[in-house]
């Protein structure tokens, strides 16, 4: 059985912007991805809201640095055929890092990690898909909206950037921003068709990687 594990923020996780809370299990985008593989592929979704590719966040309940969470991660489920990396939004937050490029940047320390892993049992390394988020919307939520500020011409370089990180780095890439838009309800989450959606149209990248 092959193994894709989806390492990302509130996307992965499933929040719901349209009932605050969390999309139902068969809505959001890797259940989607399971369904479509099917029995021979194990999807294991590691989402959480509010984390960021490689920047602390101080104000956070909990850990939220991608970083320092993803050795850990990686060790508790391998082996894995396939590390899918969608993050990226929370590091345009103000207090964060504000920034394509540091998002960029925190993107590739994480490549780095999965590829310099101490993987035991003489597991091979895992193959990586950098996923781009669908770039920051306007919206009238005051809160996301000063969170945000400044970042939606800083996120809608993202697809550019990790585009050229995947080419330099020998990864897999998908463009989430292709086939999803987020919501101007907060400007940065997926309703239900748009969590479903990206979950569809990452199907034939994964099946390509995983060699299906």
């Amino acid at each position: 059985m092959k193994s894709v594990l989806c390492y990302g923020d509130s996307l992965t996780w499933g929040y719901d912007p349209v009932n605050p809370g969390r999309h139902a299990y068969e809505d959001r985008w890797t259940s989607v991805l399971q369904k479509a593989l099917g029995h021979g592929v194990r999807v294991i979704a590691e989402g959480l809201n509010g984390r960021t590719t490689a920047y602390d966040d101080h104000l956070a309940d909990c850990e939220r640095n991608g970083v320092k969470l993803l050795p850990s991660v990686l060790e508790t489920h391998a082996p894995v055929d396939l590390v899918i990396l969608l993050l990226g939004t929370n590091d345009m937050k103000r207090g964060i890092a504000g920034t394509a490029i540091a998002a960029a940047k925190g993107m590739g320390r994480l490549v780095k990690l999965v590829r310099h892993h101490e993987w035991g049992f003489d597991y091979d390394a895992p193959e990586i898909l950098i996923v781009a988020p669908p770039a920051i919307c306007e919206t009238a939520n005051a809160p996301f909206a000063a969170m945000f500020k400044g970042s939606l011409e800083e996120s809608a370089m993202l697809a550019s950037l990790y585009r050229d990180l995947a080419d330099e780095t020998g990864c897999g890439f998908f463009d989430a921003g292709s086939v999803a838009s987020t919501t101007p309800l907060d400007g940065i989450h997926l309703d239900a068709d748009n969590t479903r959606a990206l979950g569809r149209g990452v199907e034939p990248v994964v099946r390509m990687m995983l060699g299906l």
